[in-house]
């Protein structure tokens, strides 16, 4: 499989509002909650920085540039979008208690909040949520309709898909993907014809970027078939627990059974190449809950301009809400 369609199916059917997305960065604006509170002691230090139109990974470049060490000494809890305004915490071993001029961070695009000592590294998805405040510009289309929509957002919630940007542009992610598990498949077809691998031959690692992106793929393919039959908000029958779930594959036993079992077979069956690459990599089974519900969820129309305010757990998506809503149309330079 080589094409990849992202235009999932929506639970609402396809909007008819067209709206302005990302029009300026303060139309994105993300503050990530740790959950928790600097623990004031320990040989890291946590770092609370504002950012504007500045991806993660560059921050946490410079917070290792100024702090003399490695960036694999630099943590975060998770990627935030580069074209918003965001407010995100980061982490830098330093066991020393070094004078370091940490006002080198600001500039124009940057501003260092606080300075605190703690005790572990951050890690990936270690924060509690992330609050969201979204401005959607010149909304064209029935109002009313739009409203409906809202409405149902905040009383149901919406599929919960892994983003566009998990996938990387253009795919970029997904055809590496495919890239490496058919050259996989046809290593292991080769080794087979051979009499198996040689003794202490090993393959090269993928990075974990383009595994998640292939999990996230399978996990939206049967999120997919569920939401075209209407099946996603309720578990089915052979749910494991009792909200309704999808597959994030690796190795183990897909724990759904029956009716559900048949459903995730037939949704995978055309990508069981990725299945198989996914289970020999080293990753857990697990499942995802396919619902998701914003928190706090508020929203004020300002003439057809349109301010959403919500929360969101980590790894879930603010854009599976906006899809829902409105057709959003993206200046080019935002596809950084």
């Amino acid at each position: 499989m080589s094409d990849f369609d992202l235009a999932f199916p929506f639970a609402l059917g396809a909007p008819s509002v067209s709206a302005q997305f990302r029009q300026h960065c303060e139309d994105f604006v993300v503050n990530e909650v740790l959950g928790f509170s600097p623990s004031g002691e320990g040989e890291h230090l946590l770092l609370e920085v504002l950012k504007r139109d500045d991806n993660t990974p560059w921050i946490a470049k410079q917070i290792a540039r100024i702090a003399g060490v490695q960036p694999m000494d630099v943590g975060y809890c998770g990627l935030k979008d580069r074209r918003a305004v965001t407010r995100q915490w980061f982490s830098v071993y330093l066991p020393q208690q070094s004078e370091i001029d940490w006002q080198q961070l600001n500039s124009d695009t940057a501003q260092l909040l606080a300075v605190h000592r703690h005790h572990k590294k951050l890690r990936r998805g270690e924060h509690q949520a992330n609050e969201f405040i979204i401005r959607l510009r010149d909304c064209q289309g029935d109002l009313e309709l739009l409203e409906t929509r809202l409405n149902a957002v905040s009383q149901s919630g919406v599929p919960n898909y892994f983003g566009e940007q998990r996938f990387g542009r253009e795919a970029s992610n997904l055809h590496e993907a495919a890239t490496l598990f058919a050259t996989s498949l046809a290593r292991d077809n080769s080794a087979r014809k051979k009499g198996g691998r040689r003794k202490g031959e090993r393959r090269p690692g993928p990075s974990g970027m383009v595994l998640s992106a292939a999990r996230s793929w399978l996990f939206n393919q049967v999120l997919a078939a569920r939401v075209e039959r209407d099946l996603w908000r309720e578990p089915m029958a052979g749910e494991t627990t009792e909200l309704s779930t999808g597959p994030l594959w690796g190795r183990g036993r897909n724990g759904s059974a029956g009716e559900l079992l048949a459903l995730e077979t037939e949704a995978l069956a055309p990508w069981s190449d990725w299945c198989h690459g996914l289970e020999h990599a080293g990753l857990a089974q697990e499942r995802r809950p396919l619902v998701l519900r914003p928190m706090h969820f508020t929203w004020d129309f300002d003439g057809p301009d349109l301010t959403l305010s919500f929360t969101l757990a980590p790894g879930q998506f603010a854009t599976a809400v906006l899809r829902e809503l409105c057709r959003l149309e993206i200046p080019a330079i935002s596809a950084d």
